[in-house]
C-alpha cells in the first residue's frame, strides 16, 4: 500500500513538474513587446534563445527555454531572417514561427523612369541598411522591387539592382529586331530612358520608340525635353518650364542641339521601355505632341504635326496653362 502511494505521488509529482514547465513553455515574457529578432545564417537553437532572453520575448532563462524548446518542440531547425514577435506571443509560439513562419520582408523599390540620384537617396536614408551609398551609373539598375535584410549592406541592394538589369538588358538583346538603329547595348539603354521619360501609357510605348528610331535612321534631331532637362537636374522633375537658354546648351544630352542619342541615359528604363527600342512599332511617324490626355498623338508629315500642335496649345490656353 506504502508503496503504491509512494508510486502515486511520484507520478503526481512528475505531471506537475511537467504541467509547470508546460505552462512556463506556453507563457509570454516579461516584456510586452513586440519584439524583432534578427536571426543571423547557421544560427543554433541556444544562440536564439540568448537573442530572446536579452528581448524579454521569453520567460525565464535562455537554458531553461532550450530544454522545454527540444522537449515539447520539434527538432527543426531556426530560419535566417527577421521575425517581428507579436505582443503576447508564447514560447511555444515563438519557436513555431522561427522555425516555420514568414520572416519579415522589407522591400524598396525602384519605379520605372527613376534616376540614380534618387536611388541613391532612398539607399542612403533607408535606415535598416548598412554602410556607405554607392554611386549607381544612370541606366543600370533594374526598376523592380528589391527584397533586403535588416542591416544588409547598401552596396548589396545596389549590385542586385544592376545585376537584374544585365540580366534583363542580355535577354532582350538576344531578341532585338533589325528595325532600330541602336548597335550596342549602352545605346538601347540611352534611347529606352529617352522613351521611358517621354510616355507613361504602356501602349504608346513602343510607337514612341518607333518615332525616335525613324528619327535615329534618317539624322533628324530627337528633340526630347527630358534629355534637356536632365543635366540641370539629373533627372529630378524640373518644376517649370524649360528656359530659352537650357535649349540651347550644349553638354552632350541636348538633342534639341544635334541629331542622335546623348552621351548617356537619363534614367533608369524598365524592362518593358527596352523591350520597345529593340522592338519598335512599324510606323512611319515622325513627330508626336501630348493630346491633353497623358498620351499623346502621332503625325507623318510636318504639316500634320503643325496642326496637332495648335491643337494642343488651343487646349492649354483653354485650361489657363498658357
Amino acid at each position: 500500500m506504502l508503496k503504491r502511494l509512494i508510486l502515486i505521488a511520484a507520478v503526481a509529482g512528475v505531471l506537475l513538474c511537467a504541467g509547470a514547465y508546460w505552462l512556463l513553455w506556453a507563457a509570454s515574457g516579461p516584456k510586452p513587446g513586440p519584439h524583432t529578432v534578427v536571426v543571423a545564417e547557421g544560427s543554433t537553437l541556444g544562440s536564439v534563445a540568448r537573442q530572446l532572453e536579452k528581448a524579454g520575448a521569453i520567460p525565464g532563462s535562455a537554458g531553461t527555454y532550450t530544454k522545454m524548446a527540444r522537449l515539447f518542440g520539434s527538432g527543426d531547425p531556426v530560419q535566417a531572417g527577421e521575425f517581428e514577435i507579436p505582443k503576447g506571443m508564447g514560447g511555444a509560439a515563438i519557436l513555431d514561427l522561427l522555425q516555420r513562419g514568414k520572416p519579415v520582408q522589407r522591400l524598396i523599390t525602384v519605379t520605372e523612369g527613376m534616376p540614380s540620384i534618387i536611388i541613391q537617396e532612398k539607399l542612403a536614408a533607408n535606415a535598416y541598411l548598412t554602410g556607405p551609398t554607392p554611386a549607381i551609373a544612370e541606366g543600370s539598375a533594374l526598376p523592380d522591387s528589391y527584397g533586403y535584410e535588416r542591416g544588409e549592406a547598401r552596396t548589396k541592394v545596389a549590385a542586385r539592382m544592376q545585376s537584374a538589369m544585365a540580366t534583363t538588358l542580355n535577354s532582350l538583346w538576344a531578341k532585338r529586331k533589325p528595325t532600330c538603329p541602336v548597335a550596342t547595348k549602352e545605346e538601347a539603354i540611352t534611347l529606352a530612358s529617352i522613351v521611358e521619360k517621354e510616355t507613361g501609357k504602356a501602349s504608346e510605348r513602343r510607337l514612341v520608340a518607333g518615332v525616335y528610331c525613324n528619327r535615329l535612321r534618317i539624322g533628324m534631331k530627337l528633340d526630347a525635353d527630358p534629355t534637356v532637362i536632365y543635366p540641370v537636374t539629373k533627372g529630378k522633375p524640373l518644376g517649370r518650364r524649360i528656359l530659352r537658354s537650357e535649349l540651347n546648351a550644349d553638354n552632350g544630352y541636348n538633342t534639341y542641339r544635334s541629331p542622335g542619342l546623348p552621351i548617356g541615359p537619363i534614367a533608369n528604363p524598365g524592362k518593358a521601355s527596352i523591350a520597345a527600342v529593340l522592338d519598335p512599332a512599324p510606323t512611319q511617324a515622325i513627330y508626336f505632341v501630348a493630346d491633353g490626355t497623358g498620351g499623346h498623338v502621332f503625325a507623318n508629315t510636318l504639316a500634320e504635326h503643325n496642326a496637332n500642335v495648335a491643337k494642343w496649345r488651343a487646349l492649354r490656353r483653354a485650361r489657363g496653362e498658357l
